[in-house]
């Protein structure tokens, strides 16, 4: 089997909560594990996309409307749709493991690191279409 879900390949979500999200895959895991039986990747996507800004708006407001807020899931690769595009994050590949999943603490603290590179990477204006809303 071809593996299209590589590390940095982008994907939209195609059921749950986070339906119509983009997301970045993380990793991928093809045979499934002992709590996920099934093929699966762990992704890091938008949850809240930055809204518009002009030329008018404060600092402040430039700034707060700038935040992006993230997730991490683990979806099942029949959820997902992949797309032609990819993302080179290299800091997303050590923040996420299979433990990340099992306590909150870790959980958060790896939202806030994946945030901060999302941000960052918004804010230098590289893959400003990963930041839009899809319109569909």
């Amino acid at each position: 089997m071809v593996k299209i879900y590589k590390p940095g390949k982008v994907a939209i979500v195609l059921s749950g909560r986070q339906a119509g999200k983009k997301v970045v895959v993380i990793r991928q895991v093809d045979e499934g594990t002992k709590d996920r039986p099934y093929p699966h990747a762990i992704v890091a996507g938008v949850e809240r996309y930055p809204l518009k800004v002009n030329k008018r708006m404060g600092e402040k407001k430039i700034k707060s409307r700038s935040r992006v807020k993230p997730f991490i899931k683990a979806v099942n690769y029949s959820h997902l749709f992949p797309t032609r595009y990819a993302l080179e994050l290299e800091g997303l590949k050590g923040i996420v493991s299979a433990d990340t999943f099992k306590e909150p603490t870790q959980r958060d603290e790896s939202k806030k690191t994946i945030r901060k590179l999302f941000e960052d990477r918004y804010a230098t204006g590289k893959n400003r279409w990963f930041f839009q809303k899809l319109r569909f």
